[in-house]
């Protein structure tokens, strides 16, 4: 079973259980599939408000969360289940590509672009809507459409994108290649 480690381990400025944050990962892990023997470290920022997820090392794996990132939308401070699944799916995925040598080798996260990081977002969250996740398609595709253009063009390539099963990191390109010549004026 995979081991998660969540710092930290008492929350005092939010309303989150570090066991409960464990528990959720370790399912979402082993759906994903990431391997069995990894050790998961999940860094939360309770006192950011934010929602910003960062991988931080792959060997071994460390994610640094804002804590708006787990929180419930509706109830301030709290924990929200939705929310840890739904970013730890697409965390997990990225993770798993990276890990992949069929893969390829994408830039570190803080170098994607954000039209690389809105297609990889779009592959790895479709993936996690599969496993029976329940991420919020429209809310990815309207994410997309704002990095990628309102076209037809873009609609497409995220239904693509949304459905694929195994891509490599030049698929991720070629998608974002496509709806840049799309958004070139005539």
């Amino acid at each position: 079973m995979t081991k998660v480690v969540v710092i930290p381990e008492a929350f005092t400025l939010v309303h989150f259980e570090s066991g409960r944050i464990q528990d959720l990962a370790a399912k979402v892990a082993g759906l994903v599939g990431l391997p069995a023997d990894v050790e998961i470290r999940i860094e939360v920022e309770e006192q950011s408000p934010l929602g910003r997820v960062r991988v931080e090392s792959i060997d071994p794996i460390t994610i640094a969360v804002q804590g708006g990132a787990f929180e419930h939308a509706k109830k301030p401070r709290q924990l929200s289940d939705d929310s840890v699944v739904d970013v730890l799916g697409r965390v997990f995925h990225r993770i798993k590509d990276r890990l992949d040598p069929d893969f390829g080798k994408p830039p570190p996260d803080a170098e994607l672009t954000l039209q690389q990081a809105t297609a990889w977002d779009a592959y790895c969250v479709g993936r996690s809507d599969r496993l029976g996740l329940h991420p919020s398609k429209a809310r990815r595709l309207y994410h997309f459409r704002n990095r990628h253009g309102f076209t037809d063009v873009a609609d497409a390539t995220f239904e693509r994108l949304w459905n694929a099963e195994h891509l490599t990191w030049a698929d991720i390109e070629a998608a974002c290649a496509a709806t840049a010549s799309a958004r070139q004026p005539a």
